[in-house]
């Protein structure tokens, strides 16, 4: 019995040591590529461009998160981006918080055309990883760039 204890003692010390708690992340979001199911986000050094399934936007600055990792920030989205783009670009807010290398976020669109709301979201991606959006292409920042121009 005592070695039973000692046994499920060292097992809580190795679980517990293993798990750490994720804290919120102020300040800008770390430059590159965060992936997720579904999403996709580029963060640069002028501009967080958001891409949810076939649809895009963008955020004109690069993303700054509170003490507690939130943001809620204006930008603009283009709710049918793939196969062709069509516009126009939609007014939208991107609100999110960011925990360790991992950002949640929701985007909502002020569909203009359709007189309607969209939801997209939430959806979570991490930083490094690759965006897995099935048929639809994400965008580079060279392709961004050349976007902007």
């Amino acid at each position: 019995m005592r070695l039973t204890r000692s046994l499920v003692s060292v097992g809580l010390a190795l679980v517990g040591g293993c798990t750490e708690a994720v804290r919120p992340s102020a300040g800008a979001l770390a430059e590159g590529t965060w992936g997720g199911n579904n999403a996709g986000v580029i963060v640069t050094a002028d501009v967080t461009h958001v891409h949810i399934g076939c649809t895009l936007g963008d955020i004109p600055i690069r993303v700054v998160a509170d003490a507690d990792g939130r943001f809620d920030v204006a930008g603009d989205y283009l709710l049918r981006a793939f196969p062709v783009a069509m516009g126009p670009r939609l007014p939208a807010r991107f609100v999110g918080r960011v925990l360790g290398q991992t950002l949640v976020l929701t985007v909502t669109v002020n569909d203009t055309t359709a007189g309607r709301v969209e939801t997209l979201g939430p959806v979570s991606v991490r930083l490094g990883d690759v965006p897995m959006l099935g048929p639809c292409p994400i965008c580079t920042a060279s392709t961004m760039a050349a976007r902007r121009r």
